[in-house]
């Protein structure tokens, strides 16, 4: 394909020039950075990345081409990727098409020739910013008053836009036009889609469940109707401090059936415990971080995206705080008896990244079978 002189602006006017490998295009949002050195088309399509421009720190991508089985959502999510080096020719026994035409496809801007280890220290000085990536206004001062006047990614409910539109199944043979439990699982899991990862649900499924997804500011009762045995709260985009409806709903399972929440879904929990949230700086995104279990004294390498964090010294004496981030003692993970709560800023799914903490799940089904004890080997 051919390529297209592009300008990638930061909010605080710093500028990269570089070259689109997708076509031709305009867009905006938060620029981020991943450090992951995989795992680029499980990024793509997560869509904790909703509204976001995300940079990979590894300098090559695109080695290994894309397949239909890494997708963890329906569709491409970020609102631009940026990269040091486009590898257009891929090797991989599962590749169906390369990168770059299938961000084409799905009209996403993939810029490359950019000082990524350049980007990547700005935003770790300063913070992550909004910022924008384009073909078409080539003037660095006009193009920096589009990028000022874009929407803000702080103190906007992002999830209505990830969420799924109604009520659907997974199972054995996937996902299923069906909006009722079929009873062919060990246990029954009531999901609240706040933008998922398709392999949490294939965990749920390996682990003799069936799971049944409902949209975000679905009203408890209707939840409840179906009688699942336990209630998971996905991960998800944005900021999580105006999502006052689904915490008001999270509050009401309270008490009446068993929680686990993941990433945005920690982060209502949290606030639904009494605590608030609060911006990281440049946030955690990557394959590597590591997380101490204050149960078992290890450390687990794990798999992040968040940019916000619950306050832990906001928490009540009920909540008993399960990991903490090593890099920056961040919270990272609680758990609450009297409730059967637990949850995890990080991703316990292992899509993509290690596997160190998929015991998760299995701490999840204990509770599930009224266990409240070793949920943490």
């Amino acid at each position: 394909m051919k390529k297209y002189k592009a300008l990638v602006m930061l909010e605080d006017g710093t500028y990269f020039w570089g070259y689109s490998f997708t076509g031709r295009g305009e867009t905006f949002g938060e620029v981020v950075f991943n450090t992951g050195m995989t795992g680029y088309q499980e990024i793509l399509t997560d869509p904790s990345y909703y509204g976001q421009i995300v940079t990979m720190t590894y300098p090559l991508i695109g080695n290994y081409g894309i397949n239909k089985e890494d997708m963890e959502s329906d569709k491409i999510y970020v609102a631009g990727f940026i990269v040091k080096e486009y590898q257009s020719f891929y090797s991989n026994w599962r590749a169906e098409k390369s990168l770059g035409s299938w961000l084409s496809e799905n009209k996403i801007l993939g810029v490359e020739g950019i000082d990524t280890r350049a980007l990547t220290k700005r935003l770790r000085l300063y913070g992550t910013m909004k910022g924008g990536i384009t073909t078409e206004t080539l003037d660095p001062k006009k193009f920096l008053e589009k990028v000022k006047e874009s929407p803000d990614y702080v103190g906007r409910d992002l999830v209505q836009y990830v969420t799924c539109k109604e009520v659907y199944y997974f199972g054995k043979k996937g996902k299923e036009n069906r909006k009722t439990f079929k009873g062919e699982g060990k246990y029954k899991i009531a999901v609240i889609d706040c933008g998922l990862k398709f392999n949490q649900l294939r965990i749920f499924i390996q682990k003799e469940c069936e799971c049944l997804i409902f949209p975000a500011y679905t009203e408890p009762s209707e939840i409840l109707s179906h009688n699942p045995d336990g209630i998971f709260v996905s991960n998800g985009p944005g900021d999580p401090a105006p999502l006052t409806p689904i915490i008001k709903n999270v509050k009401k399972f309270f008490g009446k059936k068993p929680i686990f929440g993941i990433c945005l879904g920690h982060q209502i929990l949290g606030q639904a415990l009494g605590a608030t949230t609060y911006k990281l700086k440049f946030g955690h995104r990557g394959i590597n971080h590591p997380v101490f279990n204050l149960f078992n004294k290890k450390v687990e390498i794990t798999s992040q995206n968040h940019g916000f964090c619950v306050k832990k010294e906001e928490l009540p004496k009920s909540v008993i705080i399960t990991h903490i981030n090593l890099n920056d003692n961040t919270l990272e993970g609680i758990f609450v008896p009297d409730l059967k709560i637990i949850s995890v800023q990080y991703h316990p799914e292992n899509a993509p990244g290690p596997h160190d903490s998929i015991y998760l799940f299995d701490s999840f089904l204990k509770l599930l079978e009224g266990k409240i004890e070793n949920l943490y080997p």
